[in-house]
């Protein structure tokens, strides 16, 4: 079995990362706006670069991975913040992660970034109200967790389009790589394309 990419470790590791964030900044920040007049959950800003960060992730590792890493979020999450908003996170991330890779899987053969903004969209959807019912008992901030998370995930899928057209996708023998990936493979390239530079010593 091939080991995991740098990058891809990386991007799962910040994935991760995200869950305990978001609901530490919910606990600490409250509510913020998020524009058009609208406000929400503080976490929401995180949770929809957690939504694109999870694609990249399961791109670059499989599914299996994202699971586990749902479940170390939530741990770290009861460990940092306020364990009702651990467990409503928990729930919600999971099953929007079963929702979100039910399109994306059919997607991806329409390309990368085609998939990221439909799983996304049907994956934001279920969170913010799975997430809301749950941890406040109201659907009041949906309008501005929906329009946040939106946000985020219009923002990564223009750095993702632009690192693309910088670095290339890579395609392999029997399978396209992901951006990470493919970030990581073109700069290996780079280096042992590039001739040897003399050193500064001598």
């Amino acid at each position: 079995m091939k080991a995991p990419a740098p990058a891809g470790i990386a991007t799962l590791i910040a994935y991760i990362a995200t869950i305990p964030a978001a609901n530490l900044a919910v606990t600490h920040f409250g509510a913020v706006p998020v524009g058009l007049g609208y406000v929400a959950p503080a976490g929401v800003y995180l949770v929809g670069l957690a939504l694109v960060l999870r694609d990249l992730a399961r791109e670059a590792i499989g599914r299996g991975a994202i699971l586990a890493a749902i479940a170390i979020g939530t741990v770290l999450s009861y460990l940092l913040a306020d364990p009702s908003l651990a467990t409503a996170s928990a729930v919600a991330f999971a099953v929007a992660e079963t929702m979100d890779f039910v399109v994306y899987e059919p997607l991806r053969k329409r390309g990368l970034l085609v998939a990221i903004l439909a799983s996304n969209t049907v994956g934001l959807l279920a969170d913010s109200l799975l997430f809301l019912h749950l941890a406040f008992g109201s659907l009041n901030y949906l309008p501005g967790q929906i329009l946040g998370k939106t946000w985020m995930t219009f923002a990564a899928v223009i750095v993702l389009a632009l690192l693309r057209r910088r670095y290339r996708v890579i395609a392999c023998p029997n399978r396209l790589q992901s951006p990470p990936q493919a970030l990581h493979s073109a700069l290996a390239t780079d280096r042992a394309e590039s001739p040897a530079r003399p050193s500064l010593l001598g």
